[in-house]
This record gives structure tokens, C-alpha cells and sequence, in this order.
């Protein structure tokens, strides 16, 4: 019996700890055709919206910090401190409603993101209906 409501205790306290995560910090984003990482996002919070800027370039492509790949008008400008996460809304587990950029061409999409472990953030890029689009995952940095 003690065994019991220590296991139910455990698992009440790891819920409740992954419950209380939040998705603002570090997270770094991995190539999805290296498979290497790629920048580091810092996801923070305005008002009651929520926005994701990259503060670091973790490859040698664009180490200079300028977005020669851009066909927008981001085009030749500083990649680092780019906000390319905007406008997103928490809506229970999710943050909704919002729109990503593709640093590697200025384009941007809608986007929802959800805390898939306390360490592991799934985002989702999409036009139209989220089952038209790209799933990425970003690894909290510690």
C-alpha cells in the first residue's frame, strides 16, 4: 500500500512539474536535412503573446549573421535577433494563432507550438489547415 501512494505521489508531482513548464527560453532548432543544430531561438513573452528571436548561429552557413538566402524584404539583413516566431497565443497545452518565418527565405507561415516534454517543443509550420505543412522539434537549452 505504501508503495502505492508513493508511486501515485510520483507520478502526481512529475505531472504537475511537466504541467508547469513553460516554453519561454532557449531552444535550439536542428537542421531537418543535417540533422545537426542549427541557431538557438529565445522564446519570450509580450503582453499575453508570445515571440521567438534567434540569438545565435550554431553553422557555418550565414556565420557572418546576414540572411543572403532571404527572397524578402530580409534579404542582406542581420539574421541574429530576428524575430521569427510572432503573435502566439496559449490556448491550454498549445500556443496557437501565430506565424513562423523561414530564416532561410523570408517566408512566412502560420504556426502553432506545443511542450511535448519539458525539454522537447514541437512546432509546426503550415499554410491553410496545420495538415498542410512541417513539423520540427527544438531542444531546450540549458
Amino acid at each position: 500500500m505504501k508503495k502505492l501512494i508513493l508511486n501515485l505521489l510520483a507520478i502526481f508531482a512529475f505531472s504537475f512539474a511537466t504541467q508547469a513548464q513553460d516554453v519561454i527560453g532557449k531552444w535550439k532548432t536542428i537542421d531537418d536535412e543535417t540533422g545537426k543544430p542549427k541557431s538557438i531561438i529565445e522564446i519570450y513573452k509580450e503582453g499575453n503573446k508570445y515571440y521567438g528571436k534567434i540569438v545565435e548561429l550554431l553553422t557555418e552557413e550565414n556565420k557572418d549573421g546576414v540572411c543572403r538566402t532571404c527572397e524578402t524584404k530580409y534579404k542582406n539583413k542581420n539574421i541574429i535577433g530576428l524575430v521569427i516566431l510572432k503573435d502566439l497565443e496559449k490556448d491550454g497545452d498549445e500556443y496557437e494563432d501565430g506565424e513562423i518565418m523561414d530564416p532561410k527565405n523570408g517566408k512566412t507561415y502560420s504556426c502553432y507550438i506545443k511542450l511535448e516534454e519539458p525539454d522537447k517543443l514541437k512546432v509546426r509550420g503550415y499554410i491553410g489547415f496545420s495538415l498542410l505543412g512541417r513539423t520540427q522539434y527544438w531542444y531546450r537549452v540549458k
